[in-house]
């Protein structure tokens, strides 16, 4: 337990070049506090001690701003920054080393029982905003991006954006935990490449325009070609890119 309580400590001095000192770590870093009263609270939990872990999770709340269950599993050396309006679940598991921004939600997706929220493995980000949500695995070294939604399993070593959140392989560029404001943008991708398409579509217009009025009438009677979208970003992104 003190070891855990330790790299909880030592993590916020890695991953927040504001954190000065020990003393203004304790007393101003509502992630901190929450996971202390968190910790706490899981262990009597685990205890099978009723009410007590549950009233340790509401005053957490009310202090910091951040809620989390009693019952959620949270590994060493998370790191909540800023924390205001983070949600974990009863059931949600966080891995060791994750880091999470402000207004997260790591929850359900109905009234069903059992294993009802997200399991996050080894050094995610999960980006301001961003909502996991069911019983969904996300795998190590994941990140997700501010304002995503995810609803579905999301395998190691990718980069989740969107609504609902998609994967997106960065291939040869390996992104910093603390950088996921440089995440691409798909949907601007995928709207270039529709703007490109159209642009192209309107210059064969143009051309057929400018030949004989005969053909031109032949092509308008013969049955339009199904649309068929061969390109490779806009493929991806209807189909969900992988999840």
């Amino acid at each position: 337990m003190f070891k855990t309580l330790k790299t909880d400590f030592q993590i916020i001095f890695e991953r927040d070049p504001a954190a000065r000192n020990w003393l203004e770590v304790i007393c101003c870093y509502p992630g901190l506090q929450a996971l202390l009263m968190h910790r706490f609270a899981h262990w009597l939990w685990t205890l099978g001690l009723p009410f007590i872990p549950r009233l340790i999770s509401h005053i957490s709340r009310f202090l910091t701003g951040i809620e989390i269950h009693p019952g959620a599993v949270i590994g060493q050396g998370v790191f909540i920054d800023h924390g205001m309006g983070v949600v974990i679940g009863e059931t949600a598991i966080v891995g060791d080393y994750s880091l999470i921004y402000q207004g997260v939600t790591l929850g359900g997706t109905g009234k069903e029982t059992g294993k009802r929220h997200p399991t996050l493995g080894e050094n995610v980000v999960v980006g301001a905003g961003a909502k996991v949500l069911g019983n969904i695995f996300i795998g190590n070294n994941v990140r997700i991006g501010a304002g995503s939604v995810v609803l579905r399993e999301v395998p190691s070593d990718c980069t989740v954006v969107g609504v609902p959140g998609r994967v997106v392989y960065r291939a040869g560029e390996r992104v910093e935990p603390l950088e996921h404001g440089r995440l691409p943008d798909s949907e601007a991708q995928v709207i270039r490449a529709l703007v490109d398409r159209i642009e192209g579509l309107e210059q064969q217009l143009e051309e057929l325009k400018s030949e004989a009025t005969p053909r031109i009438h032949a092509l308008v009677a013969a049955k339009p070609p199904s649309c068929r979208l061969n390109d490779r970003v806009i493929e991806e992104f209807l189909g969900g890119s992988g999840i």
